[in-house]
């Protein structure tokens, strides 16, 4: 007679479950391709999508002043495009001559600072000189300067045209096709989903608004600072410091050293003492007290997280990416947030 052993028990893995983990992993690679491949339109969407909830912030705030949105948005429009036509006219001149002195004085630079004590004491130890030398490509001079110049000119010159055109769509009607997305989702899901966009959207803002407050500062404070003390070439040197502040801590740090390095060059050992105090001095006052009381309602992301992010981001995406890194992690920030939220209350509705 013959005894049946016990019943083995189901397979919990059915065809369908290897079928999502298959289709759910290749979607994930196609969409880490696809961003590889695309990191200069994922750059320009993101800093017009940035610059697009900044300038909404300003339209909202003349809403809120009685004027209907249909006037309020082109206003706010020819505004911007006014500022900065209004800005390229008055400094792209004097920024282009001085940058031109610049290069063109790069070489003497150069030979001053191997001239100095530093520089004589670190090439004593670390053969400085030949590494330097070797660092350069041997085909660094089968492109002419002037022509690669040029033509980062004309990139640099057509991404901030394309940027623009982005974020004045974007405001046109990036607000219509959010709330659509959102009338599609359920009642209890749309109301998160509406308080997560709510959050994310005014944290951006108020750091996008706030940073360009933060880089304005410094660029006109290092600006009147460098004229001052008789540096040369201190217009596009007060511009690269003002920028510098769009990449917390690591920009301002570089910047001021450079900038330090160049006065030590021109100005000699007491001119770079005092731009040295001064950076040392500045960097409290942006650290201690300007990005606190800007982004005290705004962003809320820990330091160490913060350079994570800027170190990933600058790996992933360059310049740019370590420039929108911070609004990256408070929307992840968030994001985690309400997910953690969600589970927590489902956690109790389970135990009641």
């Amino acid at each position: 007679m013959i005894t049946s052993g016990p019943a083995r028990p189901a397979s919990q893995v059915t065809l369908k479950t290897v079928f999502t983990v298959c289709f759910g992993v290749l979607a994930v690679t196609a969409l880490v391709f696809f961003l590889l491949r695309t990191q200069l339109a994922v750059t320009l969407s993101l800093g017009a999508g940035m610059l697009a909830v900044a300038m909404n912030h300003a339209v909202e705030a003349l809403t809120r002043r009685g004027l209907p949105r249909k006037i309020a948005v082109p206003a706010v429009v020819v505004s911007l495009l006014a500022l900065t036509a209004g800005l390229s006219v008055m400094l792209i001149p004097p920024v282009a001559s001085q940058a031109k002195a610049l290069f063109a004085a790069a070489p003497t630079l150069w030979q001053k600072l191997q001239q100095t004590r530093l520089f004589l004491a670190l090439d004593a130890r670390f053969d400085l000189t030949e590494q330097l030398r070797q660092a350069v490509p041997a085909a660094a001079g089968a492109v002419a300067p002037v022509l690669t110049a040029i033509g980062g000119m004309l990139s640099a010159m057509a991404g901030l045209v394309t940027l623009l055109l982005l974020a004045i769509f974007m405001l046109l009607f990036g607000r219509d096709l959010v709330l659509a997305m959102l009338a599609e989702a359920s009642p209890p899901n749309r109301r998160r989903y509406e308080r997560v966009v709510e959050k994310v959207y005014g944290s951006v803002g108020g750091y996008v608004g706030g940073l360009i407050g933060i880089c304005s500062i410094n660029a006109t404070l290092t600006t009147v600072f460098l004229a001052i003390m008789g540096m040369p070439f201190f217009l596009p040197l007060g511009i690269m410091s003002g920028a510098s502040s769009a990449i917390p801590y690591a920009g301002p740090l570089v910047a001021g050293s450079s900038i330090t390095l160049l006065s030590l060059i021109t100005g000699g050992p007491l001119k770079a003492l005092a731009t040295g105090i001064y950076f040392i001095l500045y960097g409290q006052l942006e650290g201690s007290v300007l990005s606190p009381l800007i982004f005290r309602h705004t962003v809320h992301v820990n330091p160490l997280i913060t350079t994570l992010a800027i170190l990933f981001m600058a790996e992933f995406m360059g310049l740019p990416g370590a420039i929108i890194a911070v609004p990256a992690a408070a929307t992840a920030q968030i994001v985690i947030r309400e997910i953690l939220s969600l589970r927590k209350e489902q956690d109790e509705d389970l135990q009641r």
